[in-house]
């Protein structure tokens, strides 16, 4: 390849030669020497004998560096950052080629078409220098339905050659016009890390990915069940996976079949056109794990709509975060959860563990069951995290009345739509009398008060407490009076350390 031929190219793509050579003057180090030695240090050196001749400041101290050292250093740079490197000199000229990776957003180029002239420009000098391409990141979002298909293509050439980490995400697709992946991609033994957002998924009767280790599918369109079921249990060394689901993404019963998984993410978000009202009016989805080391599963998703199929019982040692969905927490009427038979049938299954984190939106959920019966026992439990709302508080005694054997709780105080300075008079649970030994409470904003009534419920009903944690954002409180007020209780505990942070990061204990 000639010199003028690269050169035209990156011209062509760009569209300003000028700009270039004076942005990468600065950017690519041309004028930028070696620290000169101090005075004091190099008259050391020259009584120990030692001469070190120093570059003039005109040097240029990058371009003397080996291929090897400048390929590591263009591949901290973004693609589009990195080609315009070639116009520097003839040496730059096909450099950037020697970075095995793409790392492109459609937002960056004046439009589509300009943004596809140039990945397609890329893979063709990719393929004239037969370079490899490791890594292949894509943000796409097209202006017009009808824009031009792309996405097979380069996804098929990665695929041969020696991908191992492909993350493609296409914006605001709708369905009818999303891409669909080749079946090269089935096949790509070097894939090591996959992300897949709002492409079509079709069948294959042969899948083989025996490298993959994290896989991520997000809004995806699929086949049909039993092709999703097969893609994940062809992965036999799978250990994060990752899936948000879509109420049209052909899929009833999700089916997650793995013997090295360690890390199960669940979500779902509406399909096209769906208006967030319609997103409980959705039929309730099946769910089938057979992860045996699962350690951490995610679960981001109303669990009063997701049936559990499987006689799966999990592990104690699985930390579990039911973070549910941002759409409950506009709802509290009791509408959004109707289910309270599968809510607690999922509670059951989780109820061995021993590290629970639940949100807000999954409390009221906890609410709206306990109005019902009582929720299961989780006398494995040790540590909990949870944000509460504040009109949600005086539900904590009754909640903590299922933890019976809690060593630690976190409690994160959001959402201070109704501020509620009286605390009544609450219960004791177990827990508090026999094992509790760590709290912390987060405030947020104007939830100062309510954290105050919190500390002193736990230090004058926990009997083995060991650390109080009080933290809060606002100016409300001062972190030594504060501190004053928690000592002047009467505290259960004897041995009890007391930690106070406020919004000027003074620590006082």
């Amino acid at each position: 390849m000639s010199v003028p031929k690269v050169y035209e190219q990156n011209t062509l793509i760009f569209g300003f030669e000028q700009s270039l050579r004076v942005d990468f003057i600065s950017l690519s180090g041309h004028r930028i020497s070696q620290p000169t030695t101090t005075p004091k240090l190099l008259s050391k050196e020259k009584e120990k004998g030692i001469c070190q001749e120093l570059p003039s400041r005109d040097d240029d101290v990058i371009s003397s560096l080996p291929d090897s050292l400048i390929s590591h250093m263009l591949s901290c740079l973004p693609t589009k950052e990195a080609v315009r490197t070639s116009v520097l000199s003839t040496r730059w000229k096909s450099l950037w080629l020697s970075v095995p990776s793409l790392r492109l957003a459609s937002h960056d180029f004046p439009d589509y078409n300009s943004f596809v002239s140039f990945v397609d420009k890329s893979i063709d000098l990719y393929r004239e220098e037969n370079s490899c391409l490791h890594k292949l990141e894509l943000v796409i979002r097209k202006e017009n339905d009808n824009d031009q298909s792309c996405v097979t293509r380069w996804i098929d050439f990665v695929s041969t050659r020696k991908v191992n980490h492909l993350d493609l995400e296409c914006i605001l697709v709708k369905r009818e016009f999303l891409e669909a992946v080749p079946l090269s991609l089935y096949l790509c033994e070097s894939l090591l890390y996959l992300r897949l957002h709002r492409v079509s998924l079709s069948g294959s009767e042969s899948v083989s990915l025996p490298r993959l280790k994290t896989m991520c599918l997000e809004q995806n369109v699929y086949a049909d069940e039993a092709f999703l079921e097969s893609f994940i249990s062809s992965c036999p060394v799978l250990e994060d996976l990752s899936i948000v689901r879509r109420d049209d993404d052909n899929v009833k019963v999700l089916r997650v079949h793995s013997q090295t998984l360690t890390s199960l993410t669940l979500g779902f978000e509406p399909g096209d056109g769906h208006m967030l009202f319609h997103y409980f009016d959705r039929e309730i989805l099946g769910l089938f794990i057979d992860s045996p080391r699962l350690k951490h599963l995610n679960f981001n998703d109303d669990v009063s709509k997701c049936h559990i199929l499987s006689n799966f019982i999990m592990s104690p040692s699985v930390k579990v975060n039911l973070g549910g969905v941002r759409y409950m927490s506009y709802y509290s009427d009791g509408v959004a959860f109707s289910n309270q038979h599968v809510a607690r049938s999922f509670f059951t299954r989780v109820s061995r563990v021993k590290d629970l984190v639940i949100s807000e939106t999954i409390m009221k959920l906890i609410d709206f069951c306990m109005k019902v019966e009582p929720l299961p026992q989780f006398r494995d439990l040790s540590c909990l995290e949870a944000k509460v709302c504040l009109v949600d508080v005086e539900l904590l005694p009754k909640l903590l009345e299922s933890f019976p054997n809690l060593n630690s709780i976190v409690l994160d105080l959001t959402r201070p739509t109704i501020i509620t300075e009286q605390i009544t008079v609450w219960d004791v649970p177990q827990c508090l009398l026999l094992s509790l030994e760590f709290v912390e409470i987060k405030c947020c904003c104007k939830a100062e008060v309510v954290g105050m009534k919190l500390a002193e419920y736990f230090a004058e009903n926990s009997v083995f407490l060991k650390k109080l944690v009080l933290r809060w954002r606002g100016y409300v409180l001062d972190e030594d009076s504060v501190l004053r007020d928690l000592l002047a209780l009467s505290w259960r505990s004897t041995t009890c350390q007391i930690e106070v942070c406020g919004p000027l990061n003074k620590t006082c204990r």
